[in-house]
């Protein structure tokens, strides 16, 4: 008897090494062609055939206990230490057994996206990483049962455990939410010749803003820093300040990794709107920009 595909078995292998990371989902990565509309003289009926062909990016959702692999590459991206993977993503049935093989070459890393951070939230955090291939093979197989990878090592990182620090403020220790932001990198596609598929070379990286929250109770550095950076326009690089994103273990005793920021401003804050007779906290919600920002290992692993 035939067994189909099951959405739930899979596997991810980057240069020949298969990810120990709790994979959530594994999606995209398939080739696409454009479509040409063209007219045929007076003919009404319009002649339809494909131009360019592009390869679809990867879309990775993972946890980080195992995820050495994806990390390191991540952190060498934000440096401009570029580097091609090669991977692959084994798709098993209902047995467990590999029946399908999607093959990629030369991928660069093109988004990288951290779940928001709130100190209310109960769930499991999980790292989305976007890839793009120059080159993809898809086959159908019968390999080895695949070995399922457990989400309880998952449980290390939450989103309720993490500190945010900058330079002189130390009340940023009760920020209680920070938005999910996605780290981009560039990426320009070459047509060349009789090939196929284009080239793909890496260009400019955007490091995004922050957005984050706070009890205005413990605001008051953070509203003279405002005040400062923008009513009196103190805006010189030397008013910028350093620091860093947490991302600690349940128990908030170690740190699991951590972003470094660097040139860090104040453009906007806020205090969130007052409504009568609600029973709630007052806070305050101010966006931050960031020159640049960089992948610390902490306790994962990796340096």
């Amino acid at each position: 008897m035939k067994r189909p595909y099951a959405a739930g078995h899979f596997e991810l292998a980057i240069d020949g090494h298969k990810t120990t990371a709790y994979l959530k989902s594994v999606d995209g990565g398939m080739l696409k062609g454009s479509v040409i509309d063209e007219p045929h003289g007076a003919d009404i009926v319009r002649m339809k055939h494909l131009s360019l062909v592009e390869v679809e990016p990867i879309t990775i959702d993972c946890g980080i206990a195992g995820a050495k692999e994806i990390l390191t590459w991540i952190q060498a991206s934000w440096k401009k230490e570029f580097s091609r993977r090669n991977g692959q993503i084994t798709h098993a049935n209902f047995d467990i057994y590999g029946t399908y093989e999607h093959e990629f070459f030369d991928a660069l890393i093109q988004e990288t996206t951290f779940p928001t951070l709130d100190g209310s939230s109960r769930d499991a955090a999980y790292l989305k990483v976007k890839v793009l291939p120059e080159r993809v093979v898809s086959r159908k197989v019968m390999s080895d049962r695949l070995v399922p990878i457990m989400g309880q090592k998952q449980k290390m990182w939450l989103p309720n455990a993490f500190r945010l620090t900058l330079d002189g403020l130390e009340e940023l220790q009760y920020v209680n939410k920070i938005e999910s932001f996605t780290v981009k990198q560039g990426i320009k596609k070459f047509f060349t010749g009789e090939d196929r598929f284009p080239q793909i070379e890496p260009t400019k990286i955007d490091f995004p803003n922050l957005s984050c929250t706070m009890a205005l109770d413990y605001a008051e550095g953070l509203l003279a820093w405002h005040d400062k950076y923008v009513r009196t326009g103190n805006t010189d690089p030397n008013a910028q300040k350093s620091g860093s994103i947490e991302f600690l273990t349940p128990d908030r005793k170690t740190t699991n990794f951590r972003i470094n920021l660097f040139g860090v401003g104040i453009p906007n804050l806020q205090i969130m709107p007052s409504t009568a007779n609600a029973d709630q906290i007052k806070r305050v919600k101010f966006e931050l920009f960031v020159e640049r920002m960089e992948l610390d290992g902490g306790a994962t692993g990796f340096e």
